[in-house]
């Protein structure tokens, strides 16, 4: 059965990322210059926003601005940062972390038009709730064309939110640096997946049944600590090969564009790979972030566009960096055996004083568990509009938690792409409403920053 999965979603990849492209980057492109880069110069206006300098308590919402960040964030600064990081360089060279950078860049410009949509276009449920996401844009916005889209998108997001490729990797991470057949029992590594399977199912149970509000608490308590612990290790392997720093960020970039590569025929799969990496690691175009964004309490578009903005930038062009240096500065990413996680694991390890693989570890559960967290509301909020009930949505939260057992003992190349499917699948619906209703939210952002600018002169 397995085999038969792996072999049918690799069929059908090759297509939705062809499309994926097309929309993603191509529409994100197109938003740039609509926008007239207007949102990259309200970045500090965005860190203002974010910070609580404009919140006001009477705005409709489940979550501060922080709050949504925070889970968005949350749901992305995870395991693609380290693993899906180390399987792009392995696969396609240092250059690839160059395309995953302008992808990041394509992708802020995303983020700022499908949150701020996800507030202009909101719903309200029967409890006087506030209800944002790409289906409510889809739907509000595009009146009968909207409701094919959004069920596409739905259907498509109960699978992509699974947390098949952070229950995998967590799990491969603790049984390679625990290796708990040999220090604690010997039950093998089928019974020790299974463990780790049903301790994680505990645990993020505990959150998730709580609803939005216990996820956004646990998000905003998390971000902080697992984004300064990264920073820390960045900041000692900076120290220690401060030497191989530059030498590092040159190999990006000539590798980027290395002719011999071209002639070869390998430039164009391995842009298309560092697109693929970064997309699954920010989500940008995907429309699970405006799923959070869309609770936020605001009645500005334009401010939660902004604040969304910064989910990119943190995630890929200051985390997926970190993660990019550490492993070219080691050199592991020439080792042909290992992949995913255990070529992180070998690069912090030789990089860290030879302590590198605990610390990664400590990581690697902090970034998994804020993520369980966080996947699951997606897929609740998909089931909720598919079923039309808010009660029958939350039902996805047991298709989850069961879903993290199977995930513990399924390969990796299958978990890859069953994901990268699903997201190649929901972005395209999804850039299809954003690129219709940008002109709504151009609108709203002329109005905005004039009202601004004239407050700021008084």
């Amino acid at each position: 059965m397995i085999e038969f999965l792996e072999g049918l979603t690799s069929q059908l990849i090759g297509v939705a990322e062809w499309l994926m492209l097309i929309f993603v980057i191509g529409g994100g492109i197109f938003l740039m210059f609509y926008s007239r880069f207007t949102p990259y110069r309200y970045f500090k206006h965005a860190l203002q926003i974010t910070a609580g300098k404009y919140d006001h308590k009477g705005d409709p919402g489940d979550v501060s601005h922080y709050q949504a960040l925070a889970a968005a964030v949350a749901a992305t600064v995870g395991l693609g940062n380290i693993s899906g990081v180390a399987i792009a360089i392995h696969h396609g060279g240092p250059g690839v972390v160059f395309w995953m950078w302008m992808t990041a860049l394509i992708g802020m410009c995303i983020k700022f038009y499908s949150c701020g949509l996800a507030v202009m276009f909101r719903s309200t449920d029967p409890d006087g709730g506030v209800l944002g996401g790409p289906m409510y844009y889809m739907v509000n916005g595009m009146g009968k064309y909207g409701k094919p889209l959004a069920v596409v998108f739905s259907v498509a997001g109960l699978i992509g939110v699974l947390p098949a490729f952070t229950t995998n990797q967590l799990t491969e991470t603790l049984i390679a640096v625990v290796q708990p057949d040999q220090n604690i029992a010997a039950i093998g590594e089928f019974g020790w997946r299974a463990i780790i399977g049903v301790t994680l199912v505990v645990i993020t149970s505990l959150v998730i049944f709580g609803g939005l509000k216990n996820i956004a608490k646990a998000s905003a308590s998390l971000v902080p600590w697992m984004v300064a612990l990264y920073l820390l290790a960045a900041v000692l392997i900076i120290v220690t090969n401060f030497d191989q720093i530059l030498p590092s960020l040159k190999l990006i970039f000539t590798e980027a564009f290395n002719l011999n590569t071209m002639v070869q025929g390998g430039l164009w799969g391995m842009i298309l790979l560092g697109i693929r990496r970064a997309v699954f690691s920010s989500e940008s175009g995907v429309g699970n972030a405006p799923m959070y964004h869309g609770q936020s309490k605001t009645n500005e578009p334009t401010q939660e566009g902004l604040v969304a903005m910064l989910g990119p930038f943190i995630d890929t062009i200051i985390i997926c960096t970190i993660t990019a240096l550490i492993i070219i500065v080691s050199g592991v990413y020439l080792e042909t055996e290992s992949n995913g996680i255990a070529l992180t694991l070998m690069a912090f390890e030789k990089s860290l004083f030879g302590w590198g693989a605990e610390f990664l570890m400590v990581l690697v559960v902090v970034f998994a568990i804020s993520t369980l967290f966080t996947y699951s509301y997606y897929g609740t909020k998909c089931l909720a509009f598919l079923s039309n009930s808010k009660k029958i949505g939350g039902y996805y939260n047991y298709i989850y938690i069961i879903s993290i057992i199977f995930a513990a003992i399924a390969s990796l190349d299958l978990v890859i792409n069953m994901i990268d499917l699903a997201f190649a699948v929901m972005s395209i619906p999804n850039m299809i409403a954003v690129l219709y209703l940008a002109p709504h939210l151009n609108a709203s952002m002329k109005a905005y920053f004039t009202k601004t600018t004239h407050e700021q002169a008084a």
